[in-house]
């Protein structure tokens, strides 16, 4: 039986949970000093002048060359690792103090004193005169032309805090023996780090080691380097000590990237029929106080801006603007559960318009199953899809019919506890960045093999799930293959973790690297064995030899070394899709929601470990949840963080979420050999709209139609009595 697609525990828990595989913060020992960054308590103001004790240093004493943007944000919002002249928000580091204990380091932290000359300060987007970075717009101004129906409504996605268990933390090491640093961070992408430090130093590539340890969590803020970061590697390296730096949970909240943060003004045309004729979208996006990828995220939103549905007409126009608020980056999802988002909330309110169940107005309106590309109106090309089937699907499981008949009940006999049903349909992108991967696999002289490569585990499972790949080729058990990843002196080149794109993308290189090594194997057995090459086969669990003759197998051990490296080009992106229900109910009374249930179809290609697809599914349900019910950074009028602690940035427990009825759907990709699809932003995208939905429609004897999110019951007290 197949090892692929059955479900195998996680291999390397047994060191995360008993501290065999440390996270940076575990690696600093006596001999390393602490740093403590200085930030500025105001959102904008001009620097006059710092006071400070020794070992404290500023940007204008480090002279350090500003750190610039990825691409296509432009170069003019080079960001400086220190702020010099000006501060653009609260928590922009203007210093950092250096200790011999992290006591000390904090103590001449607190002797820092700056004078701030305060300014005015952005806050709110629409109110941003500063264009930081405009989508390049889908222009159809007939786009309503045929419409019979308009619905239109203004959305807010609000800023989120990633919130990882493990905050940003780095180690920087100088070499003593040659030129150079070794540093161990926390992140997503280590040959990002490995040249953003390199060039600010003036280092080659080459003399500085990133390795990621055990990393908790990243989310995709954890995928580029932090200002922190250069700033650590160039005091160590003047210094010639070791320094390490981990963020304070306050600190995290207000300096790593935020994410969404858009306004939407969504103008949808139908027919009677509920059949959609055109959908019109502006976002007003906020890219924070220094635009970075955040900036240009609203082009995934375009990319997805009709979902999987048939809308035959689209415009699009999207500016990302600066304010005095953090910066803003990728997070789970990053662009694409905007669209979802802003797609569910107008095909409930074209529903409720005509009086057409929201299953059923989305049955009129999703695309045809295909198995060949097909081409959408802002230029995504989904590989493969079978929306219809995954809607039906989660309705069926649901028991929706019992439900709505429930909710009715309810509704004639005056129950305070309001039933409502939300339903979402989504797709999304996945494989983002790059279209190729690293991957190597080697036999070593006892047997064993060495799998590397190019991405970077922040919980997912990697290594189960590339043992799994490799196993099934070479017919070796799981705890003779180890994985090495995340270490840019160990393996040669990597693209990172982001985009759900690890398993299709480095799986499927470990996956080619490991057929190539077979059939080397095969012909070296081949010729040995004087035997015909096509009579050469794997004997699970003894090596290479003739078919029906294990005995006379040549070992894995006999035919070391063996090593074969593979660069995947998939050569596109693939569009996992699927459907939510979601049950509430909401206590007319004080406004507060309960889940009831949460059901769900994902599809997203073939799975290698249901297992571990399962867990991605249950982390995903519960931060679209989250973004739904809870989570929002809050600044008020002048800049300050509302929401600058996990007192008032509201993440759930398990005790505040429900047992996921999680199910699955196959429709394999045809681009790459696993049939693959990425699943780990999958759910938070269906998630969140299915939930907003449950809440509004159980509210619609109120007449409550609209209503942001956070969905908090005070909010939803104020509006039902309204």
């Amino acid at each position: 039986m197949s090892i692929l697609g059955n479900s195998v525990v996680r291999i390397e828990d047994r060191d995360l949970l008993t501290g065999g595989r440390p996270f940076t913060a575990d690696l600093a020992n006596s001999d390393t000093l602490h740093a403590t960054f200085v930030r500025s308590d105001i959102a904008h103001g001009r620097i006059v002048g710092i006071t400070h004790p020794e070992n404290v240093h500023t940007g204008a004493s480090l002279a350090l060359p500003p750190l610039v943007p990825w691409p296509p944000t432009p170069d003019r919002y080079a960001r400086p690792l220190l702020a010099i002249d000006t501060v653009r928000y609260v928590g922009d580091p203007f210093a950092v103090a250096l200790g011999e204990t992290a006591a000390e380091a904090v103590d001449l932290a607190t002797q820092v004193v700056a004078d701030i000359e305060p300014m005015t300060a952005v806050i709110d987007a629409e109110q941003s005169e500063e264009i930081a970075y405009e989508t390049e717009p889908l222009i159809d101004d007939g786009v309503l032309d045929e419409a019979e129906i308009v619905i239109e409504a203004r959305f807010v996605n609000q800023k989120l805090a990633p919130v990882p268990m493990e905050t940003n933390s780095i180690l920087v090491v100088p070499r003593k023996d040659r030129a150079g640093l070794d540093i161990w961070v926390s992140t997503q992408f280590p040959w990002d780090i490995r040249n953003s430090v390199a060039a600010a130093l003036k280092l080659e590539p080459t003399s500085v080691r990133v390795i990621a340890p055990a990393v908790g969590g990243g989310f995709g803020a954890k995928g580029h380097t932090y200002p922190e970061h250069i700033v650590v590697a160039a005091l160590a390296l003047r210094l010639g000590r070791s320094i390490v730096w981990t963020e304070t949970r306050s600190e995290n909240l207000v300096n790593m990237t935020h994410a969404r943060g858009q306004i939407q003004y969504v103008t949808l045309g139908a027919k009677r029929d509920g059949s959609v004729t055109g959908i019109r979208v502006k976002v007003i996006a906020d890219a924070g106080a220094y635009p970075h990828v955040g900036a240009w995220l609203t082009d995934y939103t375009r990319l997805m801006a009709t979902g999987c549905y048939r809308i035959p007409r689209v415009d699009f126009r999207a500016r990302s603007m600066v304010t005095n608020t953090a910066v803003v980056g990728a997070y789970r999802g990053a662009g694409r559960p905007e669209a979802t988002a802003y797609l569910e909330r107008v095909m409930d309110l074209l529903a409720a318009e005509l009086d057409i169940d929201p299953v059923e107005i989305r049955r009129r309106n999703l695309l045809e199953a295909h198995s060949t590309a097909h081409r959408t109106p802002s230029g995504a090309v989904y590989d493969s899809g079978n929306y219809k089937a995954s809607l039906d699907k989660v309705v069926e499981l649901s028991g929706y019919e019992t439900l709505r008949s429930e909710q009715a009940e309810r509704r004639a006999g005056g129950d305070h506890r309001l039933l409502g049903i939300g339903v979402s349909t989504y797709i999304e992108v996945t494989g983002n960045g790059p279209s190729t991967e690293y991957g190597s696999v080697a036999i070593e002289p006892d047997g064993s093999v060495i799998l590397k490569c190019g991405v970077t585990s922040t919980g997912q499972g990697h290594q189960t799930t590339y043992a799994q790949i490799a196993s099934e080729r070479l017919g070796l058990p799981l705890d003779l293959i180890r994985l090495v990843q995340s270490d840019t002196e160990l393996v040669p080149r990597g693209a990172g973790t982001y985009g759900s794109r690890s398993l299709q993308l480095a799986g499927s290189a470990i996956d080619r690297a490991t057929e190539e090594l077979v059939e080397q194997a095969r012909r070296i057995a081949a010729d040995r064995l004087e035997a015909s090459l096509a009579d050469v086969v794997v004997h699970p669990g003894i090596g290479v030899g003739v078919i029906g003759s294990p005995a006379s197998a040549i070992t894995w051990s006999d035919l070391a070394p063996l090593a074969v490296e593979h660069d995947f080009d998939q050569a596109g992106r693939t569009y996992p899709f699927g459907a939510h229900v979601s049950v509430v109910e909401v206590d007319s009374e004080t406004g507060a929601v309960s889940i009831i249930r949460h059901i769900t179809v994902d599809d997203v290609g073939n799975i290698i470990n249901p297992l571990l697809a399962e867990g991605q599914q249950h982390g995903g349900i519960a931060q679209g949840v989250a973004q739904s019910l809870w989570e929002q950074m809050e600044y008020d009028e002048d800049g300050q963080p509302r929401t600058s602690s996990l007192i008032d940035y509201l993440v759930p427990s398990a005790a505040e979420l429900p047992f996921f009825e999680t199910h699955t759907m196959s429709t394999p990709t045809p681009l790459n050999p696993l049939g693959a699809k990425g699943i780990g932003e999958a759910t938070t995208i269906g998630a969140t709209p299915a939930i907003h939905g449950a809440v509004l429609d159980a509210l619609e004897p109120f007449g409550v139609y609209k209503l942001d999110m956070p969905l908090t019951p005070s909010k939803i007290w104020m509006a039902i009595n309204a």
